[in-house]
This record gives structure tokens, C-alpha cells and sequence, in this order.
């Protein structure tokens, strides 16, 4: 599995966690966030998944990386919203591991899971179950507007 970073290429996840680390350390008195979105779109004969990570520093901009797959499976857009979330779930999951063996991390940084429902469109009634799925797993969940890392980070790397 590797990354995709805009200034530094490809990263394995190894280095996509050390890039993190090394940003919230050039400033560790300022507020972070750690978010993670994943966005898929449907091409003629796959799908396209994108998962993102972005670490924000509050009020003073960010660096994100993503990863690409695709796979050729036909599903619903309840399933695929269901995979994207599992995706997030996954790489949070890990970061999540990760940052608990950092004594200099452990409980600063906290990580959102972005989803790519809202109350508008065919998603919204996907919302109850995708938030409880993304909060039952300890997490904190954002939809649209609120949701960028999928429906503006992940979402532009999908095309």
C-alpha cells in the first residue's frame, strides 16, 4: 500500500506516518486534526476508491496524501458507501495504532472519519447507519457540508 503526496510523490505508509508526525512537530502547540475520507466513483469497468489523510493545523493550513484503488465489482450505492467507510475505518485504524505507541502523541491528536452522505441527494438516508457505524468504531464523524476529506479531497482524485 503506498500514498500519493502532492509535494513529496509516492510514500509508503511508513513514511506517509512519519510526514505526519514531523508536521505536527514543527508546531506541537498549536491545535491538529487528523482526518480521513475515502470517496469512490464508478467508471465503465470499475470503481474507482480514493482514501485520503489530511493533518490540519488549525487556522494554518495542512498537507494531505491519498491512495488509489480500483476494483471491478458491481455494487450498489449502499454498498459502495458502506466500502468507502469501511476504507476510512481501516487506514484510522492503523494511524490509530500507530499514534498509541507515540507517548508524544497519545491522546492530543484526535482523528474524523469524512463520509460523503448529506442530507441532500440519494445518500441521506445512508446517514444514521454510516455515522453510527464510523462512532461505534470511536471515532468522530462528519458528513456533508462539514466532510471535505471525502467530497473535496478524496472526491477530486477519484476523477
Amino acid at each position: 500500500m503506498y500514498f500519493i503526496s502532492p509535494t513529496r510523490g509516492k510514500l509508503s505508509l511508513d513514511e506517509t506516518y512519519r510526514n505526519i508526525v514531523e508536521f505536527v512537530n514543527e508546531a506541537p502547540d498549536l491545535e491538529h486534526r487528523l482526518i480521513v475520507g475515502s470517496d469512490s466513483q464508478t467508471r465503465e469497468e470499475d470503481v474507482c476508491f480514493v482514501t485520503a489523510v489530511i493533518i490540519y493545523r488549525e487556522g494554518k493550513g495542512g498537507k494531505f496524501f491519498y491512495r488509489k484503488e480500483y476494483e471491478k465489482i458491481n455494487q450498489s450505492i449502499r454498498q459502495r458507501l458502506f466500502y468507502e467507510t469501511s476504507k476510512s475505518l481501516e487506514l484510522a485504524s492503523e494511524l490509530t495504532r500507530r499514534l498509541s505507541k507515540d507517548d508524544s502523541f497519545r491522546g492530543k491528536l484526535s482523528i474524523e472519519i469524512h463520509l460523503d452522505v448529506g442530507r441532500q441527494g440519494e445518500t441521506r438516508e445512508l446517514i444514521k447507519e454510516v455515522v453510527g457505524m464510523v462512532v461505534g468504531s470511536g471515532y468522530d464523524a462528519r458528513i456533508k457540508p462539514d466532510s471535505y476529506g471525502a467530497s473535496k479531497v478524496a472526491d477530486k482524485y477519484t476523477k
